[in-house]
């Protein structure tokens, strides 16, 4: 799709942290530093098990009492509950404002978008665009040729930005397999959080194998859930499709040892190419070429 594209997305909640102490709750638990997130550019973070396992991952916003954290809808009640456990005395209120919040996103535009409400960049991939919270039935964006959410998820898709629930369950990545720490949700340099030591380590000995990719083929795939299979071996599930082009959270080393080996990388029966998204610092293993031949 080409031109500036504007859509509700019905699979995301709006949470509100506001209050004295919500920014020091946030810190404490969550990946990315609060600072991170300005009046013009959200933050991506995520909040983890003890074991270093993504519960959910989420944009957040500041606002003039708070913040506000753009979340998975099927992880909103537990999110809900957790933060409450979480803040014990301190001066925080949690709530969940999806009723009155819409969640909008916006793509195709160099420029902030016109309109009501509250617009930042999402952070995590430039094309990605910006997202837009704001009252129920107002307008945003002339410009913009007004779509659904499948075209967003296809416009994601094709750019390799995995998302919860079709690319991932939670409670089960732990953050490198989904790229949080690539797509600009993980600080290094922050203070403790909710599961860091296991985050550190894995970034500090390199030991992430799993990562997205980039999946096409010369026919439509098959469906979410497909097994990928390199050299015969387990390698991964397919996850977001959009016709021929999808995404995978896929064993790196046995892609490449199938790579080097020339055999074949299926998706079910279909034989497909796995490659780099072109935002990603990591790569295969070394030792071979940078992506299946054609």
């Amino acid at each position: 799709m080409t031109g500036a594209f504007v859509a509700d997305l019905s699979s995301r909640s709006v949470l509100r942290i506001s209050g004295p102490d919500a920014a020091a709750l946030l810190d404490r638990l969550v990946t990315t530093d609060t600072d991170a997130a300005t009046a013009e550019r959200a933050a991506y973070a995520a909040l983890l098990t003890p074991q270093g396992k993504v519960l959910a991952d989420f944009l957040m916003v500041p606002v003039d009492d708070g913040w506000l954290l753009d979340v998975p809808k099927a992880a909103a009640a537990d999110l809900v509950k957790r933060f409450t456990l979480y803040k014990l005395r301190a001066a925080v209120t949690v709530a969940d404002v999806t009723t009155e919040t819409a969640v909008v996103a916006v793509w195709g535009l160099d420029e902030r978008p016109a309109g009501g409400g509250l617009v930042v960049r999402d952070p995590r991939v430039a094309g990605l665009g910006f997202r837009a919270y704001r009252t129920r039935g107002t307008i945003l964006e002339p410009r913009a040729t007004v779509t659904d959410a499948a075209a967003y998820h296809a416009h994601r898709t094709r750019l390799g930005v995995p998302e919860a629930g079709v690319d991932f369950a939670l409670g089960e990545p732990f953050p490198h397999d989904i790229a949080l720490d690539q797509l600009h949700g993980v600080d290094f340099k922050k203070g403790c959080y909710v599961g860091q030591e296991v985050v550190s380590r894995m970034q500090h000995r390199a030991t992430a194998r799993r990562r997205p990719v980039l999946v096409s083929a010369d026919a439509p795939l098959p469906a979410t859930g497909a097994d990928i299979t390199a050299a015969g071996r387990a390698a991964g599930t397919l996850g977001s499709v959009d016709g021929d082009a999808g995404i995978a959270i896929v064993r790196l080393d046995r892609v490449k040892d199938a790579i080097d080996a020339g055999a074949p990388i299926l998706a079910g029966d279909v034989p497909v190419r796995l490659s780099l998204p072109s935002w990603a610092a990591y790569g295969w293993p070394a030792g071979g070429s940078a992506g299946a031949p054609e």
